[in-house]
Formats: structure tokens, sequence, C-alpha cells
């Protein structure tokens, strides 16, 4: 499990992102003026990045399993042991004036466990393809939310501490477009959160951030900012969407 595919896309330059925020930028800030959701409450978005993508890599699986919980795996009700995670996305659409929500987008999720496997796969000891654990999808809201309660994931060797994301929707007459890529975690914190069990089970893990070769490779764009939470974290990933060239 130590090879994921060669990374994918391409991060945008600093001038190439002025000219895509255009006017958007609040003098000084750099934080994109607010917008309002379809039910007219004004929202506060956050600072409008386009952020880079990544690869899939070898383990993702379309379970098709709608829920906001993924800790569960469907086919026997057991829970993936792990310090529980509640994570966020919320999805903009970019253009060269605005950065607003993107509802009815699908979002799905998808880790290894707390000692590093993958449901749905066979790999080097064990095989789970039978199982559907920490994996599930979720529609954007009209605030262009997506919730996952899930668990903070494990490590494996050949790779830093990471989460899988994938987010499609559909364009005008039929076009789907697709962004997939990786979120991070300060090395700091999971320093913290391996010592606990189950994760201290599986040993001290052998990749740090800046050893990985696809987080090397714009992964600083990509950390959770996780606020503690009894008994786990929660974490917010807001996210811009440039689909210009679909239109």
């Amino acid at each position: 499990m130590d090879l994921d595919d060669i990374p994918v896309g391409r991060i945008l330059s600093r001038r190439e992102i002025m000219q895509l925020f255009g006017a958007a930028f609040v003098a000084g800030s750099g934080r994109l003026i607010a917008n309002h959701t379809a039910s007219g409450t004004s929202i506060a978005v956050p600072d409008c990045v386009v952020r880079p993508e990544q690869t899939e890599g070898p383990f993702f699986a379309d379970v098709e399993l709608e829920r906001s919980d993924i800790r569960t795996d469907p086919s026997t009700g057991a829970v993936s042991a792990g310090l529980p995670l509640e994570v966020a996305i919320q999805v903009l659409r970019v253009s060269r004036e605005v950065c607003v929500p993107l509802p009815g987008a699908r979002v799905d999720l998808w880790h290894c466990d707390a000692v590093g496997r993958y449901s749905a796969f066979r790999d080097r000891g064990y095989d789970l393809r039978e199982a559907k654990f920490l994996r599930g999808y979720q529609w954007t809201d009209q605030d262009g939310l997506a919730r996952f309660m899930t668990i903070y994931p494990g490590w494996y060797r050949g790779r830093a501490v990471h989460l899988h994301l994938k987010i499609r929707t559909e364009m005008e007459r039929g076009r789907m477009y697709e962004f997939t890529t990786q979120l991070y975690f300060e090395d700091e914190l999971t320093d913290q959160v391996h010592t606990q069990p189950p994760y201290d089970a599986h040993g001290t893990r052998t990749m740090r951030n800046s050893d990985d070769r696809i987080f090397r490779r714009s992964g600083s764009q990509l950390m959770l900012a996780s606020t503690p939470v009894n008994p786990g974290y929660h974490a917010i990933f807001p996210i811009g969407l440039d689909l210009s060239n679909l239109n």
C-alpha cells in the first residue's frame, strides 16, 4: 500500500488566482464579498481559494452509500474504532466577480481506518472487499455544505495521514464536472492522536507530511484546520471550484 497514482491537476499561480477573482476581492484583505443563499439568508463566504487537485489513489470505490455518518460497515453494523472527526466540506463556485455556495454537488469522502486498512479492497495482510466502512457521499445543501462524521485516520506505509475527497456536479446540457483531491492534518496533531488507542497498537507512523511526495506537490494548500470538540475534532474545509471552462 505504499504506492498511489501519479498526482494530477495543477496549482493556479498567484497571478491566475488574481485574474480569476478579479473585483471580488475586498481591498487589502483578500476576502470575497459575502453572498446570499437561495433562502435569502446572508452568510459570510470564507476566503475562496481554488484548491489544487491531487491523485485519486488506488482505493476509490463507488459504493453508492449516501450517508453522513460513514463510520459503520452496513453489512455488519460494526463501527470503526477511532477518535471522532466531524468534517464539513463547503463547496463554492468561483467566477470572475463572485464566489457563491454550490448546492446539489455530490461529495464523496473515504479514507483508511485506525490501523491503515481500506474497506472494499484486498491488500497485504487483509481482505476487506466485502466491507464498506469509512466511505460515503453527501449532497451539498443550499450553503454548499456537506457534513460527515468519521474517525481520525490512521497511517500506512508510504503515505502521510490523509483523507480522500471527490466532488462531482452536473453542468449545463448534462455535462459532468469532477474534482478530486486529498486533505491533510498537522503532524503535531497526528502525533497526539496516534498515541491513543486504537492507533497506538499500529506502532509509530513511518512518514510525515514533508516526506510524502504527494503532499509535497501542494499539500500545504490542503490542510484541515481541526478544532477540538469533546471527545474528538471538528474541521471545515472551503473549496472554490473553477467551472469557467465549462461555460
